[in-house]
């Protein structure tokens, strides 16, 4: 049994991905697994449910993964992960949702619990987020079902940003160190490269 609260995982894969020349990043073997694949077998255990933010591939998703949950973004126009989490509350029946971006190289062991932790110890904070090698990675996080109110103005203003969203939901921070994190993301197809011959030279 888990030491938190019924908890979703949602995996933002809901971009556009047009550094990678519109490749779909979650099907892609960034090291030995396909990352969809990769990112479940990290955070499925203890959780309610795994789901995937996308306006695409959805048999393909559940040719990897059959149970795995799906949704687009409410509204046309891909506008970033915002848009994602915002429209994630709307299908999850869990109170909290940990975040993942689809790109992401490293997943911490215990990750959702860890989050979770400093959720907790935080009293006035309403999401946490990692930074890897002292990178933040917004879209890496755990969030409660009352940030929504907060999601839903800064659409309504127009406002995306993730890091400016945060501070209105007084987010904390857990660092994370890797020394294979070259790259906490992988960007574009450049990237990915410079990520495996890393990879391989290690």
């Amino acid at each position: 049994m888990s030491n938190y609260p019924a908890t979703d995982v949602v995996i933002l894969a809901g971009g556009q991905a047009r550094r990678m020349s519109g490749v779909n990043k979650l099907l892609q073997t960034f090291e030995d697994k396909v990352q969809l694949v990769k990112i479940y077998q990290h955070v499925a255990h203890g959780v309610n449910k795994v789901w995937v933010n996308s306006h695409r591939d959805l048999t393909l998703y559940r040719r990897l993964i059959p149970n795995i949950g799906f949704f687009p973004d409410h509204d046309d126009g891909f506008l970033g992960p915002l848009m994602g989490m915002k429209t994630a509350w709307s299908y999850v029946e869990s109170d909290y949702i940990v975040f993942i971006p689809c790109d992401v190289t490293y997943i911490p062991p215990n990750v959702v619990s860890i989050l979770h932790e400093k959720l907790k110890q935080s009293a006035s904070a309403q999401v946490v987020y990692i930074e890897v090698n002292y990178d933040p990675l917004y879209p890496f996080c755990v969030m409660n079902r009352e940030s929504l109110a907060v999601l839903t103005q800064q659409l309504r203003l127009g406002q995306y940003s993730l890091k400016q969203c945060f501070k209105h939901l007084g987010a904390e921070k857990i660092v994370f160190k890797h020394e294979m994190s070259m790259f906490h993301s992988i960007n574009s197809i450049d990237e990915l490269q410079q990520y495996r011959q890393a990879r391989d030279l290690s």
